[in-house]
């Protein structure tokens, strides 16, 4: 565990760690893919699964809400450790017990879902092929300019 979070006291009832909340059953390991203000985050991880047919394996994710203690500073991309508890709303079950470190790979695969989804238009492809064949055609001329000067 964190040495500031053994040392800091809290005040969240639903702290398993400062309150009395007991935790038992299923344990996960995943990373926070988002957060809203009210001590909830959605955690993710993947697991592969056997595709018996095609002797292949498939990955799946899960994702389930847990709780956020008060006296834990959890953000996106955090890697957590993550305990069954008794049902805290209607879709919380779990509470974060343990923040693991920071996952290395995630801001790059935000981005890359964000490029994803917005489509270059005909006329920009247009214009970015013109532009790559006038600097073609510049490169030669310069290529071509620099031979001149090396025979004289």
């Amino acid at each position: 565990m964190n040495d500031k979070t053994e040392t800091e006291k809290c005040e969240d009832k639903r702290c398993p760690i400062h309150g009395n909340l007991v935790t038992r059953g299923r344990k996960f390991e995943g990373i926070v893919i988002g957060k809203d203000l009210h001590g909830t985050a959605k955690v993710e991880w993947s697991r592969k699964k056997k595709i018996q047919k095609y002797e292949r394996y498939e990955i799946k994710r899960s994702r389930v809400k847990a709780h956020i203690p008060k006296c834990m500073e959890i953000g996106k991309g955090d890697k957590v450790l993550i305990e069954e508890c008794r049902p805290l709303s209607k879709t919380k079950n779990f509470v974060i017990t343990q923040k693991i470190g920071t996952d290395i790979l995630y801001k790059a695969k935000e981005e890359a879902l964000i490029e994803g989804k917005f489509k270059e238009s005909k006329k920009e492809i247009e214009n970015k092929e013109k532009r790559m064949e006038k600097e073609d055609t510049r490169d030669e001329n310069n290529d071509f300019i620099e031979e001149e000067m090396s025979e004289e």
